[in-house]
């Protein structure tokens, strides 16, 4: 098996390599868990569509029982 090319911990930007790290792409715990910490505050944000004016926002258990209009 080939090994893995150096990448940077998206966290701090140390050198790691994902064969080396079983955190993925972080270099540490501590780079993982302050990540998650990013996500968990809202630091970190996943951009949406917003509702067209008069439209209630989609709820994703909505979405996914209605049914075809075809």
């Amino acid at each position: 098996m080939e090994p893995q090319p150096t990448i940077r911990c998206p966290a701090c930007g140390a050198p790691t390599r994902w064969d080396d790290e079983p955190r993925g792409p972080f270099c540490s715990k501590r780079c993982r868990l302050l990540d998650l910490g990013s996500w968990l505050s809202g630091d970190y944000r996943i951009p949406s569509e917003e509702p067209h004016e008069g439209e209630e926002p989609a709820d994703a258990d909505d979405v996914a029982y209605r049914p075809d209009p075809s």
